[in-house]
């Protein structure tokens, strides 16, 4: 009787072969995935994140500034639909790249068209597909409607051109309407007047032209790659080299920078001159070394 009670007394949990070779098992594998994750978890730390060319590029993603400045001219003419198209919608529309529907396309377009000038507008402002907000460019609402209007009617559409908006009258020039004019200085207050302001013009017109400078100058190449390059290179579109792809770039970036933009500038194959935007020179050379070195 206490023999037997003993012996139970001294019976572990494993109680036949197959559980002891399951808790083999587990006391060897458990820790080694334990020290695995814990391993993987310590280097990503340093890895640099995905899609980024390389390390410094990643650091410098990492610590870029969150917002930006710009400065646009509200009061330059309007650019009309057909010559919206050609800065910015040829690039796809003109061959049918990623889809997009050819220009003065009938059957591509007459499903669209269906739709209504609104619903195209809302596409073409929001972004559909690869198309990117605005096409990747930089105009106005009024601007992306006439060529809207423009694309469309060529395939057949009957669409009126979007009104301007009236601009309300400024509060200045209506203060300032019943205002009799002022008496016109005599000689000699007018030159004392004149000498007195040249000095504060000349010191005032570098300041002015400052805020440009600054704008062009902070990252203006990642940004016209933001707002018309990656409609074809962010996805190969074309035969685009994608960006950060080594193996496509390489033939390239053994002609030269300068041949690059030559390109770019120009026009190579489904690219049209300046990837389709309005760009100064300035800042596509920025936007073509901006894409060659995420691909070193």
């Amino acid at each position: 009787m206490s023999e037997q009670h003993t012996t139970q007394a001294h019976t572990g949990p494993i109680k036949n072969p197959k559980q002891l070779l399951n808790a083999v098992l587990l006391g060897f594998i458990v820790p080694i995935f334990t020290i695995i994750a814990l391993v993987m978890f310590v280097s990503s730390a340093d890895m640099p994140s995905v899609g980024s060319a390389n390390p410094e590029r990643a650091i410098a993603l990492r610590i870029q500034k969150v917002g930006s400045v710009e400065i646009r001219d509200a009061n330059r003419p309007l650019k009309s639909g057909e010559e919206v198209f050609k800065a910015q919608c040829a690039a796809c529309h003109a061959t049918g790249a990623a889809g997009a529907p050819k220009f003065s396309d009938a059957a591509a377009w007459a499903p669209r068209i269906k739709t209504g000038y609104e619903a195209l507008l809302h596409s073409a402002l929001a972004g559909k597909g690869a198309m990117a907000a605005q096409g990747g460019g930089d105009f106005s609402d009024v601007e992306i409607g006439r060529a809207v209007v423009y694309m469309a009617n060529a395939a057949g559409a009957k669409f009126s051109e979007p009104a301007v908006p009236a601009a309300a009258p400024s509060a200045d020039a209506s203060a300032a309407a019943p205002a009799e004019p002022a008496a016109a200085p005599t000689t000699a207050s007018a030159a004392v007047q004149e000498t007195a302001a040249a000095p504060a013009q000349e010191a005032a017109a570098p300041a002015a032209d400052a805020p440009a400078v600054a704008v062009a100058a902070a990252g203006a190449g990642e940004a016209l790659y933001k707002q018309a390059c990656q409609v074809c290179h962010a996805a190969g579109v074309a035969g685009a080299p994608k960006l950060g792809d080594k193996t496509a770039w390489a033939p390239r970036l053994q002609t030269g920078i300068d041949a690059l933009y030559q390109s770019a500038l120009k026009g190579k194959g489904a690219m049209p001159p300046k990837g389709g935007s309005s760009a100064s020179d300035a800042d596509l050379h920025a936007a073509v070394e901006f894409m060659a070195a995420a691909a070193q």
